[in-house]
């Protein structure tokens, strides 16, 4: 089991949970990571006592100076910061549960100084896949799934003879919201509709994302990378009540399930634990409470952002990192109300088209640039 832990994106909601974890397992943090809420930050230095914290607003990081002038700790600040808690010396586990392309740089810094990474950050992969899993191989580094399917699938792994045993991977989705309905019906979401997951508490970003099916579509990507597999033998299925998290397909057509309750604290304590299991704060599942299970096939049509995803892993090179971030800007343009609900796939689909191919990618450089040019095209097409 991890000693020490260095914890991005701790005041968010894979953060949160994390702190809950390290609380029930009795760990110690070493440093932590937050982009602005440092009123909730200063909160978690008083109670866990990390010897570093970073603030990428660095406006934000002078004042959490002041306020904790009282303390040990050292604040940094900026991507430079937040690199250094990701690489820091005295940490087991990098715990990476910032949101965006934010998060690839400190990914490759923590895999950089050799540590093991809890990975809940799934543009990370999305983004910049080949050049992660190259440095973590060359590094000798471990990377554990945070994700609840591609932890799920992990788990079921650890029971899996051979690769060549594996047939396809499953991964389930919730439907989000909005299971059901049409495009005529999607028209006119608001973002206070698009917030409300039936099943998971989630930040907001990930929320509409699962309206979106984004998720999922991010969630192929990643698993293709976590796992070594193609995307045309991953698989999605809807599941209504998010307690099959996912499967695995043998090549005698067996099918191994992870199931559980829908609660973030079982993948964030396995990836900290692994491979030993122990007791968790998450209630014991009770299968007679809900009776049945269903399971749906996608709705590609409507939700055209799983489609966009499939089509970018087709093209490859850098088209994920175009619809990642794409779709980075259009949630966010439409939580401001900037744009529709349904806009919001049709500009991923249109920027990641508009993404000139590149089938090898030779830097960070390379993939922040599609990046950029993703964000500026949405930007554009929306009139901003």
């Amino acid at each position: 089991m991890k000693r020490c832990l260095s914890i991005l994106g701790s005041t968010g909601s894979i953060g949160t949970q994390t702190l809950d974890v390290v609380r029930g397992l009795g760990l110690r943090v070493c440093a932590l990571a937050a982009n602005s809420n440092i009123t909730l930050l200063e909160n978690q230095i008083r109670e866990f006592k990390p010897e570093l914290v970073a603030v990428f607003d660095i406006d934000a990081a002078k004042k959490l100076k002041i306020a904790v002038a009282d303390t040990p700790v050292r604040v940094v600040g900026g991507m430079e910061g937040l690199c250094e808690a990701a690489a820091f010396s005295g940490a087991d586990l990098i715990v990476n549960a910032v949101v965006g392309m934010v998060g690839l740089k400190p990914t490759l810094a923590a895999i950089a100084a050799g540590k093991d990474v809890a990975l809940a950050n799934k543009e990370t992969l999305v983004a910049g896949g080949s050049l992660v899993m190259k440095a973590a191989k060359e590094n000798s580094v471990r990377i554990f799934p945070v994700d609840s399917e591609h932890s799920a699938i992990f788990q079921c792994l650890q029971g899996c003879p051979e690769k060549k045993a594996l047939k396809r991977l499953i991964l389930t989705a919730s439907g989000g919201p909005f299971l059901g309905k049409t495009k005529e019906e999607l028209r006119d979401i608001t973002p206070q509709q698009a917030l409300k997951h039936p099943n998971w508490n989630m930040g907001a970003k990930v929320t509409i994302d699962s309206a979106t099916m984004m998720n999922k579509g991010l969630e192929i990507m990643e698993a293709s990378w976590l796992f070594d597999m193609p995307s045309s033998k991953i698989s999605v299925v809807v599941h209504r009540e998010s307690v099959v998290h996912s499967m695995i397909e043998y090549e005698d057509n067996s099918v191994i399930a992870q199931l559980g309750l829908p609660d973030m604290r079982i993948p964030i304590q396995y990836a900290v634990t692994w491979p030993q299991r122990v007791p968790s704060p998450v209630g014991q599942l009770d299968l007679t409470d809900y009776g049945k299970l269903t399971f749906y096939k996608p709705d590609s049509e409507t939700f055209t952002c799983l489609a966009a995803c499939r089509k970018a892993i087709e093209r490859g090179g850098l088209a994920p990192a175009a619809a990642n971030g794409a779709n980075e800007v259009a949630v966010k343009l439409f939580l401001n109300q900037q744009i529709s609900f349904l806009q919001i796939g049709e500009l991923v689909a249109q920027a990641m088209e508009n993404q000139p191919d590149v089938r090898e990618i030779s830097s960070i450089d390379d993939i922040l640039n599609a990046d950029t040019y993703a964000r500026e095209y949405v930007l554009k097409a929306a009139g901003k």
